[in-house]
């Protein structure tokens, strides 16, 4: 929102549960993990935030885009997220670690598409330059 917050609402009363603070800027996209239990924004503060859905807490902030991440997703397993920027970047992010998986150029990338669909299909890191050529070198 505009207000650099994000608000939790109980849709079968219309009540609002909670008001989630910590972004530096408007918040532009919002996922829930498959499980529910973390929520994943993404800002004009070009930071993406995990949040704790039960008690609204913030559970850790990614940086790595130098603009404005437009897109946030989880995998089907939860174990990894999507971030879309106006840096013309996507990343990947190992929820295991603080470090993006790859920067890919191209949404249409088939890597990405493979990875997410199924992380076990045998796609790895090494076979990021399967997006060469699609937008730009991948990095």
């Amino acid at each position: 929102s505009d207000d650099k917050t994000i608000k939790l609402w109980n849709v079968e009363t219309g009540q609002e549960i909670r008001t989630l603070k910590g972004h530096d800027n408007y918040v532009y996209s919002v996922n829930f993990s498959p499980d529910g239990k973390t929520l994943v924004s993404g800002s004009w503060d070009n930071t993406i935030k995990l949040w704790n859905v039960e008690t609204g807490q913030e559970i850790r902030t990614l940086k790595g885009h130098d603009s404005v991440v437009y897109s946030v997703n989880f995998s089907p397993d939860g174990k990894t997220l999507v971030s879309g920027s106006a840096d013309n970047t996507i990343k990947l992010w190992n929820l295991g670690t603080d470090w993006g998986l790859s920067d890919l150029m191209g949404r249409s990338c088939a890597w990405v598409r493979v990875y997410l669909q199924n992380p076990n299909s045998g796609v790895r890191e090494e076979d990021r330059p399967l997006c060469d050529g699609i937008g730009g070198k991948s990095s």
